[in-house]
């Protein structure tokens, strides 16, 4: 499989682990200390004393999964913006392995999180001290703003309209969802904003992820007028 065929599985891979963090979250996770208002710490150190694993897996596939594919989703649309624009390339790109990185370490830090409070059973009140303090970190990192997401999505479906690789329902999408990736820097917009942003990010991951299975909309607009 070259890089080029594995971006539309890494696109694709990555509105799928939107999808299934969202439905964890709203189903099994906020019944459990999650909620969309406030988390509680406690309820959660709770719950990592008891099914560790399933803070693990979310974790995992939300952040290291997310993280992995994106690196090759970002990679293989910068070869390809490459052809024609270089300098949007090496921007995009570089905007793009930034998030990545801060994606993954989330995961990492939050994976960390659940191991030293699950070790900490035994003291409830300083497992969630330790969870409470290291989720900050991983707010901070990945899900608790999304600036270096919205830009890179923002960036790229730009981009992607300048050079014909993607259409402009596309490019409309990724323009909603990064705007709204830039808006969680304002506190009382964040949580809204985020929401907008993660629920684009999953139509725009798709879209991106069948255009390029398609061969582009260049290739596709070249076949039908042939």
């Amino acid at each position: 499989m070259t890089l080029r065929n594995a971006s539309d599985l890494a696109a694709l891979t990555c509105a799928a682990t939107y999808l299934v963090g969202f439905a964890l979250l709203l189903t099994v996770l906020a019944p459990l200390g999650f909620g969309p208002d406030e988390i509680d710490a406690a309820a959660i150190a709770a719950v990592i004393s008891e099914r560790p694993g399933l803070l693990i897996s979310w974790n995992t596939t939300v952040y290291v999964v997310n993280a992995l594919a994106l690196v090759v989703f970002v990679v293989a649309l910068r070869q390809q913006i490459a052809r024609s624009r270089p300098d949007a390339a090496a921007l995009t790109g570089a905007i793009g392995l930034i998030w990545a990185t801060l994606v993954l370490g989330a995961g990492m830090i939050a994976n960390v999180a659940v191991e030293r409070a699950h070790a900490l059973a035994a003291d409830p009140d300083a497992a969630a001290a330790l969870w409470q303090t290291l989720h900050a970190v991983e707010l901070g990192l990945g899900s608790g703003n999304e600036i270096a997401g919205g830009a890179w999505i923002l960036a790229v479906s730009v981009a992607g309209l300048s050079t014909g690789l993607f259409g402009r329902a596309t490019v409309g999408i990724g323009a909603i969802s990064g705007a709204a990736g830039l808006v969680t820097i304002l506190p009382p917009l964040g949580e809204i904003a985020g929401a907008v942003f993660g629920l684009g990010a999953i139509a725009w991951f798709g879209a991106a992820g069948v255009v390029l299975l398609r061969g582009g909309e260049t290739s596709i607009a070249t076949k039908t007028a042939a």
